[in-house]
């Protein structure tokens, strides 16, 4: 038996596409099908979520060096901690990205649980081709399902914006209470900047991270936890 020439095969084709068309007519096979599915798909949102939390511990392990190198004593400067600021923004950056590929995984997850398993379990009429047409057409075109903007308030709000609370506060206090016989814009200054600049510069970055953090819209995405208080069923 001779085997397909790799030049000629193309993944897009009708053919390579339509090789699994008979299980979406056979109920036996489509069923057969989806808990492999589903087990990739499972698969898949926990390494994503692995990688999103690496980078979420990365980010904690750069506070808590920058905390410890601020606060020893000797020659250590204030800036240190704009450095670690720096840091954890670069962090946040990829944690957005991360989040991002995450949630597009988890939204599909969330269609099969919500529309197959759920109703598995207890039918409430909902139509087999609008929810199988759905993720058809998201495992043909995978799309994003949360902006950028969202996602970076969301990582903001859980995990990121604490930290840049505690490096601000920890920088007040080293420019101020930690060296008493200076004052604020001479602590504060970084080599080449005077400390007015690195002030009013910092406080620029806050206001901004502030924002990003708490002005966001409601997200209305499908899988989210209904509310925030404990259900009754266990």
């Amino acid at each position: 038996m001779t085997e397909p020439d790799p030049e000629e095969f193309d993944s897009t084709g009708s053919e390579e596409r339509n090789v699994a068309a008979a299980a979406a007519a056979d109920r036996e096979e489509f069923l057969s099908l989806m808990p492999h599915y589903y087990r990739g798909e499972v698969s898949k949102q926990g390494n994503r979520l692995s990688r999103l939390d690496l980078t979420t511990d990365w980010a904690i392990v750069t506070v808590t060096a920058v905390l410890a190198l601020a606060f020893q004593g000797g020659d250590a400067s204030a800036y240190m901690l704009l450095i670690g600021l720096v840091g954890v923004s670069l962090f946040l950056v990829f944690d957005v990205r991360r989040y991002r590929a995450y949630d597009a995984t988890r939204a599909r997850v969330r269609l099969l649980e919500e529309n197959l398993f759920a109703n598995a379990f207890q039918p409430n009429g909902t139509s087999l081709e609008d929810w199988r047409g759905e993720l058809s057409d998201d495992l043909r075109n995978p799309t994003i399902k949360v902006s950028y903007r969202e996602a970076l308030s969301r990582r903001l709000r859980r995990i990121y914006y604490p930290l840049f609370v505690l490096l601000g506060v920890a920088w007040l206090f080293r420019i101020s209470l930690y060296e008493p016989g200076e004052v604020w814009t001479q602590t504060a200054s970084i080599p080449g900047v005077p400390g007015e600049v690195v002030i009013v510069a910092v406080a620029a970055f806050y206001l901004a991270v502030t924002v990003f953090t708490f002005k966001s819209g409601r997200r209305k995405a499908k899988g989210e936890f209904h509310g925030e208080e404990p259900g009754s069923w266990k």
